[in-house]
């Protein structure tokens, strides 16, 4: 994967992964027409502030094919990723999206353990200035200063964060209680389609010539006719788009980078009857939240940061009113996310898919 600095404008470095998937019973699939599966999304932790018996401090594992990003760190997410099944290698990204302790509290723990179990490689942290100087101050007490083979800090400011052929990781500030927070976009590149009756009109070969110009190239036929990608591509088609947030106190600044998200991960701490204590807090409510991803366009609504007081269902209702496509997620929920731009019916995109024995 390249990782790009934006102080700098250049590739920082590349990685390889290995990734193992949990089996779950709720299991949720998001199907394209094409199959391809973009981001894999596994909910390590969705309560509010303190945790529950059944959900656990804030922390969201997200994956694309052979990259591996944990955002957020609740106190207790080591154990979280042992029981979710995905395992610690590889897993060399954490992105912050503040520094309130119910976010980051569990990092010296999962560090630790990476140092137990001796796990190669360096865990990146990233995140805004104020987050990252925080998260120096506290890991550098628990479990010794920064250091290479053991965890660095990268400081990033609302823009590029990595760049990857296919898609790209972006920043976008988030307002919390006057906190410097970030929210995140990963963004799959617009696909151009071959047109089928284009390439048999031409006499493009099935194999390596059509593979070419889906690609991008230009190739040559065996009677010496040139066919460039433009002959045979369509329309183009936006990519997957996924949007997370962790807490935030509006959604009016939101409204442009959740715009037509694919999938839009926010918390929901407060019913609207308790709209006051969300203000004085700096949380939403999940009227507000169903709000944003009505106006949004959004593909489907994740609700997480769940607090105790309410139930699962009450937060449902309240969010479903603005738009039915949402749920409240839970601990060990995993959902696979892909676009849905470009089909006759978004829906069609969409299955579920609860795994008996498989």
């Amino acid at each position: 994967m390249q990782l790009f600095a934006p102080e700098k404008g250049r590739v920082l470095q590349n990685y390889l992964f290995v990734i193992r998937f949990p089996r779950s019973e709720r299991a949720r699939i998001v199907i394209s027409q094409t199959g391809g599966i973009m981001f894999d999304l596994t909910f390590l932790g969705t309560a509010a502030a303190v945790p529950s018996a059944e959900r656990g401090l804030p922390a969201l594992h997200v994956a694309r094919g052979s990259s591996r990003f944990l955002i957020d760190c609740g106190e207790g997410t080591q154990r979280q990723i042992m029981r979710a099944g995905l395992g610690f290698r590889g897993l060399d990204h954490v992105l912050l999206t503040h520094a309130h302790l119910d976010h980051v509290l569990g990092l010296a723990g999962l560090l630790a353990t990476f140092a137990l179990y001796r796990v190669d490689g360096t865990v990146e942290i990233i995140g805004s200035g104020e987050t990252v100087a925080f998260v120096r101050r506290y890991l550098a007490d628990a479990i010794g200063p920064e250091e290479e083979g053991s965890y660095r800090f990268r400081t990033i400011q609302p823009g590029p964060v990595a760049v990857q052929p296919g898609w790209r990781l972006d920043a976008f500030p988030v307002q919390h209680r006057r906190t410097e927070s970030l929210g995140y976009i990963f963004q799959e590149d617009a696909r151009h389609p071959l047109l089928p009756e284009r390439l048999e009109a031409l006499g493009v070969p099935e194999g390596p010539e059509r593979a070419a110009l889906a690609q991008g190239r230009p190739i040559v036929l065996s009677d010496g006719r040139r066919v460039t990608p433009a002959m045979v591509h369509g329309a183009p088609i936006a990519g997957c788009k996924l949007v997370i947030v962790g807490d935030t106190e509006e959604t009016e600044t939101l409204l442009s980078p959740a715009r037509a998200a694919d999938a839009l991960v926010i918390e929901a701490t407060f019913l609207e009857r308790d709209a006051v204590f969300a203000r004085a807090r700096g949380h939403l409510t999940a009227a507000a939240a169903g709000r944003l991803a009505r106006d949004a366009g959004v593909g489907e609504l994740l609700l997480t940061h769940i607090s105790g007081r309410y139930q699962a269902e009450e937060i449902l209702a309240e969010a479903s009113r603005f738009f039915p496509k949402t749920r409240v997620v839970a601990d060990f929920e995993r959902i696979t996310v892909n676009g849905r731009r470009g089909a006759d019916d978004a829906s069609a995109n969409v299955h579920d898919a609860r795994e008996e024995g498989s």
